[in-house]
């Protein structure tokens, strides 16, 4: 059993943080579970510009106000919380936080820790593994 408190994992190398969002790792690719989970907090005013060309990712709105835009439809949806959004095709995507919002975000394949977005707003499929 993996048991992992979030205001721990806070204050440790599991934190990554960037522009516009930080991002707490509980569950990376060293736990074994074929998927990571993240805490993420989008600060207000944030606008991110991401494609996960190599993930899969499933979004769930624990607090806060914003809105995602599809870029190869145009499509703006709103989220709040109780809205998850899920990038089942890849999909080229804007995230847009009119208030700081805290994010449930699980990935696949796992993330390994370290990983930051490169310049087309995706993560790498290696990095370094985080341990703590």
């Amino acid at each position: 059993m993996i048991v992992r408190k979030l205001q721990d994992a806070e204050k440790s190398s599991r934190k990554i943080e960037s522009t516009g969002f930080d991002s707490t790792r509980l569950l990376l690719k060293n736990d074994n579970m074929g998927f990571s989970f993240h805490i993420t907090t989008i600060y207000r005013g944030a606008e991110l510009h991401l494609h996960y060309q190599n993930h899969l990712e499933s979004v769930y709105c624990i607090s806060g106000k914003g809105e995602v835009e599809t870029l190869d439809d145009g499509k703006v949806y709103p989220i709040e919380p109780g809205t998850i959004y899920i990038l089942d095709k890849h999909d080229k995507h804007i995230l847009r936080g009119f208030e700081e919002m805290k994010m449930a975000c699980v990935f696949n394949p796992p993330l390994h820790g370290n990983e930051k977005h490169n310049a087309e707003g995706a993560y790498e499929l290696t990095g370094d593994e985080v341990s703590d």
